[in-house]
């Protein structure tokens, strides 16, 4: 018999792996403390833009015409304790306030709150993004709590979706790591994810502290990688280059490619900028701090990126914001995804309004979300009412809508035709022949 799967917090994460493992044929049952969200996901309903995961959700919600029925949500402790077999932890694990350092408080209230109400053999997963350390401390906490005592076990699985991707990455992985204690964890997650690795999906089990470091591993390379690319812009500022053109040639080389070679205004989202902190935070605290010193600087080339495009727009208006209007194209961290979590468009924005620019925002998904989070900023409808009368207009959030836009139908709205291409991806060829002043960050002359 197939094992029954919970899913504990139905955030972004949580709410993803619920619907793929319905999708996968496993019964599923999701928990969440927020009753609104619970009765939202029983519409088949999810509180986030994320593409294919609302219609993975309605093919399996039970009570929904023509549904499976395979998928169902609670908020019960109690009734989770008793359906499942393998219980996944997917609560949130944001930095803390003032620190660089991971918040713990909702995995640990979680597995507290899970651990009470295991009367039987089960299997803990944990696909939080956790400091290293943090597994071997829960596991001990589960034979504490649970009923069931050392019958309860622990595995870390950590997760790596792509927001705008993450129904893809979630059903077909490109790789699928388990940190497990003992050969039942081993057991139990090959059988739950025998369709992916039946797809060619590699399962690369590990122990506890490997598992992960694998995911802030990651994280960071990538973090680094893009910060890279920036620092090489900075250069090519500075030697009339072209950051582009540099991009293109190395990235021909197979030892370093082209994924993450993209310069612009840099990363944001809920991942990559808390995790090479907590990553920062937790090696200081085993005393490795030296071997992330780097980590450092990564970060501080992608804080710099936001404060160049700032100077690029106020020396478009003449040196001064005071009274000019702005136009910024995109509010998420990037395309694909309603979120705005350390948004660089949002921060940009934000800096240009608090030096008194008139900035209006658009942004295709984001907009609610952009104003709860800067509501003293003006949003707009469309792009084209965002531009209308502006100085310069920022390119800031690289959504495909964008690069579609009619440069001539654009310029007859905007007091100047002033565009700055913060994510490289627009057709300088096209905005200049529409008589646009075209400039993209790292290519001075380009």
């Amino acid at each position: 018999m197939a094992p029954r799967i919970t899913v504990i917090g139905t955030g972004y994460l949580g709410a993803t792996h619920a619907a793929a493992m319905a999708e996968l044929g496993f019964e599923v049952l999701g928990l969440d403390v927020d009753p609104g969200k619970i009765e939202m996901l029983g519409r088949g309903k999810v509180p986030m833009y994320e593409p294919g995961l609302e219609e993975l959700l309605q093919k399996h919600v039970a009570g929904l015409d023509g549904s499976t029925g395979r998928l169902r949500f609670t908020t019960s402790w109690e009734e989770v304790g008793e359906f499942g077999d393998v219980h996944f932890v997917c609560v949130n694990t944001p930095q803390k306030h003032g620190e660089y350092a991971c918040d713990m408080s909702y995995v640990d209230a979680a597995v507290s709150s899970l651990a009470a109400v295991l009367h039987r053999p089960a299997l803990v997963v944990g696909k939080s993004t956790v400091p290293v350390g943090s597994a071997a401390r829960l596991a001990r906490l589960l034979t504490e709590l649970a009923p069931a005592g050392d019958e309860v076990e622990l595995a870390w699985n950590p997760e790596f979706l792509r927001e705008g991707f993450a129904v893809q990455d979630t059903l077909h992985p490109d790789r699928i790591v388990v940190g497990v204690a003992g050969e039942r964890g081993e057991k139990l997650l090959r059988e739950v994810y025998a369709g992916p690795i039946g797809d060619g999906a590699p399962f690369v089990v590990a122990d506890y502290p490997t598992a992960e470091l694998v995911k802030t591993a990651a994280n960071s390379f990538l973090a680094t990688k893009i910060s890279f690319i920036n620092a090489m812009a900075e250069v090519c500022e500075a030697a009339d280059g072209d950051v582009v053109k540099l991009a293109e040639a190395i990235g021909h080389d197979d030892r370093i490619g082209k994924k993450f070679l993209r310069a612009g205004v840099g990363f944001g989202g809920g991942c990559l900028p808390k995790d090479i902190r907590a990553f920062m935070a937790r090696a200081g605290e085993l005393g490795a701090d030296q071997a992330l010193t780097f980590l450092r600087e990564v970060d501080s080339i992608n804080m710099r990126r936001r404060a160049h495009m700032v100077e690029l727009a106020r020396e478009a208006v003449g040196g001064s914001f005071l009274g000019q209007r702005v136009a910024v194209l995109g509010a998420t961290f990037k395309p694909d995804s309603d979120d705005v979590r350390d948004s660089p468009a949002l921060n940009v924005a934000g800096q240009i309004h608090l030096q008194g620019g008139q900035v209006t925002v658009y942004d295709p998904k984001g907009m609610e979300n952009a104003r709860r989070l800067f509501p003293t900023l003006a949003y707009a409808p469309s792009a084209l009412e965002a531009c209308r009368g502006a100085r310069v207009v920022l390119h800031l959030t690289e959504w495909g809508e964008f690069r579609e836009l009619d440069p001539e139908a654009f310029g007859a709205v905007v007091a100047e035709r002033h565009l700055i291409d913060g994510r490289n991806a627009l057709d300088a060829a096209a905005w200049r022949g529409a008589g646009w002043t075209f400039r993209a960050m790292g290519r001075p002359r380009a």
